[in-house]
């Protein structure tokens, strides 16, 4: 079976990044089709095998909920109706940073959900659009060449899963990847005779273990916690509010230290911690599921941006491009960032010059991801049995420097307020070197 490509787009993977992708190009073509391996339920949040990382603790920052509601207004709204929490940090967060306890000082804002309700409530909104189409349960095995060869991309060649694994291909005028951590779009590439693209690669071998517990009935002084780990004591802990009336709590470790899911186990791995106030916290309250762990949490950029010759018609956007090490709460922001990324370079464009502009709009979405990046690895980078490239003499610089900036916005709020914007990705790293917030630091 095909189907005709005349001003369609197909976005392959229905999680945040591609349902984001689908709802800005609907906009511009006339049919936009999202095509996902696993099935949906029917309006309610569920979990997806194809998203194995969503019974951990996700967050969306200030400026990732400021561009979901730029996208789409009024999904934020929806989100916290449907019982997720905005979470001031750190005021509202008692957060323990590898230097010591932060104080009521300002920082910034993120939502806190459970990434089944962040799908639904996105998809439910996303699936308004009169042009978009599903097809659940079918998993792309291949993208189709254009009539010149492999200077383009006209469609994706599809399996079904189940009913006898029947095949098809869809032909379109864009193809947009949001395949997440698992994308196979580099083999892709290679099969249609493309060269292989450069990645990058760092490792810290954090694995996290978590489950879900009935959240107090009476509130306490803070909303969320956070124990950092250090390379010193490479343990964490992390505890935020979904919906429910729930907790979603997820432990953190390093290497050997990495948290198993076995309930004793769990339960001394949290007492383990640099401070035993988070098992305290937990001490005496209803466990809802059992620990499930999470192991794939190396950062990886796949620079599909710096190919010499990249086919007409397609676009890779989210973890899919660059995948960040979860701790830092960056993927969905990043991935929000994206999107309207992508709105704004296609805002004037016709459904046919679009695919023309795909080497642009790929340079674009993967400069969304530099300052996720940079955090990212460069924290990661700290840990000494981290693979991947060791930081240089300037490096250890940066990391001394931002030590220094740590432990400053503990308890300055002026260099609180500006590291939690670097954090929540509103403003750069390199704000963090202005001479107001270096003479604060180095103080």
């Amino acid at each position: 079976m095909a189907t005709d490509s005349a001003r369609h787009a197909v976005v392959v993977g229905a999680g945040v990044s591609g349902l984001l992708a689908a709802h800005v190009l609907a906009s511009r073509f006339e049919r936009v089709t999202v095509v996902e391996r696993d099935a949906f339920a029917d309006g309610t949040p569920a979990f997806r095998s194809g998203v194995p990382q969503s019974r951990h603790v996700h967050i969306l920052w200030s400026r990732g909920q400021a561009a979901v509601d730029a996208l789409l207004p009024g999904a934020v709204t929806d989100l916290e109706a449907a019982g997720a929490t905005v979470v001031r940090a750190p005021d509202q967060m008692r957060w323990l940073s590898p230097a010591r306890w932060f104080a009521d000082v300002p920082g910034a804002h993120y939502l806190s959900a459970s990434r089944e309700l962040l799908e639904s409530t996105l998809r439910r909104r996303v699936g308004d659009h009169p042009a978009i189409a599903w097809m659940p349960r079918h998993e792309v095995t291949a993208l189709v060449p254009g009539r010149d060869g492999a200077a383009a991309v006209s469609g994706v060649r599809l399996r079904e899963r189940g009913n006898g694994g029947q095949e098809s291909t869809v032909h379109a005028d864009l193809v947009v990847v949001a395949t997440g951590r698992s994308s196979r779009v580099a083999r892709w590439l290679t099969e249609l005779g493309h060269a292989a693209p450069a990645t990058e690669r760092f490792d810290a071998h954090l694995g996290y273990s978590s489950r879900y517990y009935r959240r107090p009935a009476a509130e306490g002084p803070w909303k969320a916690m956070y124990v950092q780990a250090t390379p010193d004591v490479p343990r964490g802990g992390v505890i935020v509010p979904i919906e429910g009336g729930r907790w979603l709590v997820t432990l953190i470790g390093q290497g050997e230290h990495r948290p198993q899911i076995e309930e004793k186990d769990w339960l001394a791995f949290a007492a383990s911690l640099r401070t035993d106030e988070l098992a305290e916290a937990l001490t005496g309250l209803e466990p809802l599921s059992d620990a499930v762990a999470f192991r794939a949490t190396a950062n990886e950029w796949t620079h599909f941006e710096r190919a010499k010759h990249w086919p007409r018609g397609l676009l890779v956007v989210g973890d899919a491009l660059c995948r960040f090490n979860p701790v830092y709460g960056h993927g969905m922001t990043v991935a929000a960032t994206q999107a309207q990324a992508i709105a704004d370079r296609i805002a004037a464009l016709g459904p046919a010059e679009v695919p023309a502009r795909a080497p642009d709009l790929q340079k674009a979405v993967a400069k969304c991801a530099r300052h996720a990046w940079a955090i990212a690895t460069g924290e990661d980078s700290r840990y000494p049995d981290t693979d991947g490239p060791k930081p240089g003499r300037l490096g250890r610089m940066q990391q001394r420097y931002m030590s220094r900036v740590v432990a400053a916005a503990n308890t300055d709020p002026v260099v609180c307020e500006a590291f939690f914007a670097v954090l929540s990705l509103n403003r750069r790293p390199e704000s963090l070197l202005s001479p107001r917030i270096a003479a604060r630091a180095m103080r």
